[in-house]
């Protein structure tokens, strides 16, 4: 059956603003890939990152290149030869995968081959400020079991101190953003052990983290700008001790499941992980959250206002996708 895609462009406010190292932003721009078959419709959603040289323009330009492939009923096999890694095709990607759910009656969950998708606590995440601006967003945050500090370099150890006097009972997260330095790597890495941390993103640029191979890890460390698809594992091992799996990274759920069945399979721990944007973003991830020891999939909690239907976060637990939303 031929194929009718259309996209979107949309934003979405978010509460606030959203900082880290790299910079801030006020609101969440998103494209979505909406496929109809029949009476049949499937969505998803990619966020355009500009860290990887993508645009809202340039990932729109992309999909539709391939808009004659896709419409004569490429599946999903053919999409990852069609486009690279990336916010496009995840996208398209999410986009069969909700629409092979509504053509054939299944969960996506269960065509994946997930018995059922359980709910999930997902990080709550504190943006980069000044200590006293990240220790009163902790108080704010204190009853959430799980926060994700957002760091900046120079003057992390008082940031994460304020943070720990706001929330001293959560479990902390750290992502550096690629901020950190090697002449300062080790002592932020025993500030973090001093304040309780139990995982650390990305501490150095991607392509610069080489000596990680070489110093005493007293916390695991988790590859997020350095980690995209399956390929890329491998140059992690012995750097690494967890992957940051993001859909608009590995271009889609297909590339996502792979990953992580072979990050496992490697001895890495998983974690979950996302872009800004709403529960059609989310939703997909869920499944990729079934298998992390860390999930953090917040986006729709930053926003000032979520797609409907959205999913249901009680606090910090997340709950399946509808099938309206998505899968």
């Amino acid at each position: 059956m031929r194929i009718e895609m259309t996209l979107a462009v949309e934003a979405y406010p978010i509460a606030g603003r959203f900082v880290i190292s790299r910079g801030a932003k006020t609101q969440a721009q998103v494209v979505t890939a909406t496929l109809r078959a029949g009476d049949a419709i499937g969505r998803g959603e990619c966020v355009p990152y500009a860290r990887y040289g993508e645009s809202v323009e340039s990932v729109v330009a992309a999909i539709e290149r391939v808009r004659g492939e896709i419409e004569a009923g490429a599946d999903r096999a053919v999409l990852q030869r069609l486009l690279p890694a990336g916010a496009a095709r995840n996208a398209v990607d999410c986009a069969m995968w909700d629409l092979e759910a509504k053509q054939s009656g299944r969960p996506a969950s269960a065509i994946a081959g997930f018995e059922r998708l359980a709910p999930l606590v997902t990080a709550f995440t504190l943006s980069v400020g000044t200590p006293q601006e990240m220790r009163i967003a902790a108080l704010k945050a204190a009853d959430r079991p799980l926060l994700k500090v957002k760091l900046a370099g120079e003057g992390d150890d008082a940031r994460l101190a304020a943070v720990r006097e706001g929330a001293p009972h959560a479990q902390l997260i750290v992502d550096a953003n690629e901020a950190w330095r090697e002449e300062t790597v080790v002592a932020q890495l025993d500030a973090c052990a001093r304040h309780g941390v139990a995982l650390i993103e990305q501490p150095l640029p991607a392509g610069q983290d080489g000596m990680l191979a070489e110093i005493p890890r007293p916390i695991p460390i988790c590859a997020d700008e350095s980690a995209h698809e399956t390929a890329s594992l491998e140059a992690l091992r012995g750097r690494y001790d967890a992957v940051n799996i993001k859909l608009d990274k590995t271009g889609g759920l297909t590339e996502a499941l792979a990953m992580a069945q072979a990050a496992r399979q490697m001895g890495f721990e998983i974690m979950a992980g996302c872009m800004v944007g709403t529960s059609l973003a989310m939703a997909p991830a869920m499944l990729i959250g079934q298998m992390a020891a860390f999930v953090d999939l917040d986006g729709p909690l930053l926003l000032a206002r979520d797609r409907q239907p959205g999913l249901v976060y009680e606090g910090s637990t997340m709950t399946p996708p509808p099938a309206a939303l998505w899968g």
